[in-house]
């Protein structure tokens, strides 16, 4: 069963409602989705408050758990922590960061900052991952992303040797801002083997991570 923890809906640049997005998950055979869209204060309280009304419709009728969360984007670094703790109590079960991805030119400290914070818990792509981000979010229990999402999963590589290394505990997740991005089959896995992985350590990350990783967000 799939879980995939960062995905995003029309409400920000995505192409189908929230509810949309998790009727194409159920049909993929996903057992948990969290509906993530891009955030800031401009959109903050509408955004949340949409998802999840969503995220509870889906749960009532479907046998999936959808978590309504956001993920805080190309804000400023020094506002991560306050932004994510308004974010939690507007009631986002879930705070992603938009990492230091190679691909855009989000603020550096950002990565340190994500992991720093006690209301983030996951930071998405975090391009050049270092050893003292690593270290922190250890430290701080906040998840690190391997990603499926074209640009952004060039970095894979890095991120799973320094994550490695230092101990983080890895989520793989689609980023998916269409049905046709979300996960099928077997696809999950092999993006955590082409990221350096060794199958025993995907096998972990899909089944003990994800379930862990719920438990820490108390849903």
């Amino acid at each position: 069963m799939i879980y995939d923890f960062h995905t995003h809906t029309f409400l920000s640049d995505g192409g189908s409602s929230p509810i949309g997005l998790i009727r194409f998950a159920v049909a993929a055979g996903y057992r948990c989705i969290a509906i993530t869209d891009h955030a800031s204060y401009s959109n903050l309280d509408y955004l949340i408050e949409g998802i999840k009304k969503d995220c509870h419709l889906a749960e009532k009728y479907w046998d999936i758990v959808a978590i309504p969360g956001v993920e805080l984007t190309n804000i400023p670094a020094k506002s991560i922590n306050d932004m994510a703790k308004d974010a939690k109590e507007l009631g986002a079960k879930i705070v992603v960061v938009h990492g230091e991805s190679i691909v855009e030119k989000v603020e550096a400290g950002t990565n340190l900052e994500a992991v720093s914070s006690k209301y983030v818990d996951l930071l998405a792509h975090p391009g050049i991952f270092t050893p003292d981000e690593a270290n922190t979010a250890v430290k701080n229990d906040v998840y690190i992303e391997i990603t499926s999402r074209k640009g952004h999963g060039l970095t894979n590589g890095i991120v799973a040797k320094v994550g490695r290394e230092a101990g983080v505990r890895f989520l793989i997740n689609s980023d998916a801002h269409n049905h046709s991005d979300l996960f099928q089959s077997d696809f999950q896995s092999k993006v955590g083997i082409g990221s350096g992985l060794e199958s025993d350590e995907v096998e972990n990350i899909l089944s003990r991570n994800s379930k862990d990783f719920l438990s820490k967000i108390r849903y």
